[in-house]
C-alpha cells in the first residue's frame, strides 16, 4: 500500500470519528434535532443496505440478479457508505472468504501468532480496523473480473467521489428542505453525513472482529465464523455470519423465521415487485444436512 493510500484511509476513518464526537457533544448541548436524526437513520438505512445488499449479497456472492437501475442504485449507496468503491469491497470481501481465518485472509483476528489476552486484541484490532491501513490487498483482476467486465459498476467505481459527496450532499438537503434554515441543514449534514458514516464503519468492521470471534457457530464450517444475535438488528442482518460462511450465496443471511434480517426482507420484497429476479435460497434440507455435530460435510 502507497503513503497516498494509506493516508487517504486514515482520513478516511478519522474524519467520520471526529465528526461523531462533535455531534454528542453538540447533543448533549441540545444543540440536535428530531429531524437530524430521522434524516441520519435514513442515510444509515440506505448506505447500510447499499453495503449488505448491494456490494455483498449482490456483487460479491451474486446471490440474485438485479434489474439495471436497481443495481446501478445499490452500488451508488454502497459507495455512499464511504468504505471505498465496489470493486475494491468485493476483491478484498472475496478473498476473505478464499482465505477466511488462514494465511491470506485480509481481516482474520486469528493470525496474529500472539495467545492470551494480548494476543485477542491485537487480532480484534486488526480485523476491526488496523488491517486498512496494511498491504497485501486483493488483486481485482483476480477476484472480480466480472466487475472490471460491468459497465455499471465501472461507471460506480469510477465516480466514487462524487457519490461520497452525494451521500453528504443529501442530508444538507433534507435538513434544508424540513427546516429552512443553514443551521438545520448543517446539524443535518453532521449527523447524516460523517457520523451517520462512523456508525456505518464500525458496523461493519465488527463483522469482520466480532463475527469471527464470539458468538454461536450453528453450521459447520471451515473457519471461525460465527452468528451474533444482538448485532443482527443494527447491521441489517450481516451478523448471521456463521449462516453466511455455510452457505455464500444465499440471498438470505437469516435462514429461520425468527432471525431479524432486514437485508433479506429488502430483498424479498425486491422480488415481489419484480426487480430482482434468480434469488438464491438455502433449502431445509441442506441446512439439515451442514448443522453442526450432524454433517460436517
Amino acid at each position: 500500500m502507497g503513503a497516498g493510500e494509506r493516508a487517504i484511509n486514515i482520513f478516511g476513518v478519522l474524519l467520520p470519528f471526529v465528526a461523531f464526537v462533535v455531534a454528542v457533544a453538540l447533543a448533549w448541548g441540545s444543540l440536535v434535532t428530531a429531524e437530524a436524526l430521522a434524516i441520519a437513520a435514513v442515510m444509515y438505512l440506505v448506505t447500510g443496505f447499499g453495503i449488505t445488499v448491494g456490494f455483498h449479497r449482490l456483487l460479491a456472492h451474486r446471490a440474485f440478479v438485479a434489474r439495471p437501475p436497481v443495481r446501478l442504485a445499490l452500488a451508488g449507496a454502497g459507495t455512499m457508505a464511504m468504505m471505498g468503491g465496489p470493486v475494491r469491497w468485493v476483491t478484498n470481501h472475496r478473498k476473505h472468504h478464499a482465505f477466511a481465518d488462514e494465511k491470506g485472509d485480509p481481516h482474520s483476528p486469528h493470525l496474529t501468532g500472539m495467545g492470551g489476552f494480548r494476543g485477542a486484541l491485537a487480532g480484534l484490532y486488526h480485523a476491526h480496523l488496523g488491517w486498512i491501513f496494511t498491504g497485501g490487498r486483493a488483486a481485482k483482476e483476480r477476484y472480480a473480473p466480472d466487475l472490471l467486465d460491468d459497465p455499471i459498476v465501472r461507471f460506480v467505481d469510477r465516480s466514487a467521489g462524487a457519490w461520497v459527496l452525494l451521500g453528504m450532499a443529501l442530508p444538507f438537503a433534507a435538513g434544508w428542505a424540513l427546516a429552512g434554515t443553514l443551521e438545520a441543514a448543517m446539524i443535518a449534514l453532521l449527523w447524516g453525513g460523517p457520523a451517520r458514516v462512523f456508525i456505518g464503519h464500525h458496523m461493519t468492521f465488527s463483522i469482520n472482529s466480532l463475527c469471527h470471534f464470539m458468538g454461536r457457530r450453528r453450521f459447520d464450517t471451515d473457519d471461525e465464523s460465527r452468528n451474533l444475535v444482538w448485532l443482527a438488528p443494527l447491521s441489517l442482518g450481516e451478523s448471521w455470519h456463521n449462516n453466511h460462511h455455510a452457505f455464500p450465496t444465499s440471498a438470505f443471511h437469516g435462514l429461520r423465521r425468527r432471525d431479524v434480517d432486514p437485508g433479506g426482507w429488502l430483498i424479498a420484497g425486491f422480488e415481489r415487485l419484480g426487480l430482482v429476479s434468480d434469488v438464491k435460497r438455502v433449502s431445509s434440507d441442506r441446512q439439515r444436512r451442514k448443522v453442526r455435530g450432524i454433517d460436517p460435510a
